[in-house]
C-alpha cells in the first residue's frame, strides 16, 4: 500500500535539454558569448597561442589575440522549468573544423557569429549549417572601431536567405546574447510551425 504522502508530492519534471551550437570564424567572439550568457561557470578550452600557430592560423585583423579555443566552449542557460539550453561553442581555426560534425550532432539550431572586420571567416559556418539543414541566425558581433554595416549589407555579403535572421549583437553583453538566443529559438519554431510563419 502506498504511503499517504506519496500521492501529494509534486511530480518532478525533467527539463528538455536543447543543444545550440555557437559557430563562426577565429576571433569572432564565440567564447565571449558563451561566457557572457551562461548561468554556470562555462567550460572553456582556451589555450595560449604558441609560435606553432603563427603561419597556420590567420591572425589578420585580430593580431592582439593571445588565446584560442582548441576543442569547445560549453555553457548552460535555463529558459524555464521545462527547457534548458546547452551551448556548444566551436573552435574557429580551419585545422579544428573536423570537430564541428560532432558538436553539431543533435543541435536544435546554431548561431553564426560574424565579425565584420573579417566577414569571410564565417562563410564556412554558414555553408556548414545550410548543407546540413540546421536552422541558424547570424549575429553580427560589433567590435569597437569596425565599420558598422547594416543588416541588408551583411545579408547580401553572406548570401543568406531572407528567412535567416541577421541580428546586431555585442557578445560581451548578457542581454544582447539572450536576444540572439531568443531570435534563434523563435526562428526554429517558425520553421516547424506553418501557423506561426503566417
Amino acid at each position: 500500500m502506498a504511503s499517504a504522502d506519496s500521492d501529494v508530492r509534486p511530480q518532478e519534471t525533467i527539463p528538455h535539454a536543447v543543444k545550440i551550437v555557437i559557430a563562426g570564424g577565429f576571433g569572432a567572439g564565440k567564447t565571449t558569448l558563451v561566457t557572457s550568457v551562461s548561468e554556470i561557470a562555462p567550460l572553456s578550452t582556451e589555450e595560449v597561442m604558441t609560435e606553432a600557430s603563427y603561419g597556420v592560423d590567420d591572425l589578420g585583423g585580430v593580431e592582439q589575440k593571445a588565446t584560442t579555443t582548441v576543442a569547445l566552449d560549453f555553457g548552460r542557460i535555463t529558459i524555464n522549468t521545462d527547457i534548458v539550453l546547452y551551448l556548444f561553442g566551436t573552435p574557429g581555426q580551419d585545422r579544428f573544423w573536423f570537430m564541428w560534425d560532432e558538436l553539431a550532432e543533435g543541435a536544435l539550431g546554431a548561431v553564426v557569429l560574424a565579425d565584420t572586420r573579417r566577414l569571410d571567416t564565417c562563410f564556412h559556418a554558414v555553408d556548414f549549417f545550410e548543407r546540413r539543414r540546421v536552422p541558424f541566425v547570424v549575429a553580427v558581433n560589433r567590435f569597437e572601431g569596425s565599420t558598422a554595416y547594416g543588416e541588408a549589407e551583411v545579408r547580401e555579403a553572406l548570401d543568406v536567405s531572407a528567412e535567416t535572421p541577421v541580428i546586431m549583437a555585442d557578445a560581451r553583453e548578457r542581454e544582447s546574447c539572450k536576444e540572439v538566443l531568443v531570435a534563434l529559438v523563435t526562428h526554429v519554431l517558425r520553421g516547424r510551425s506553418p501557423a506561426m510563419s503566417r
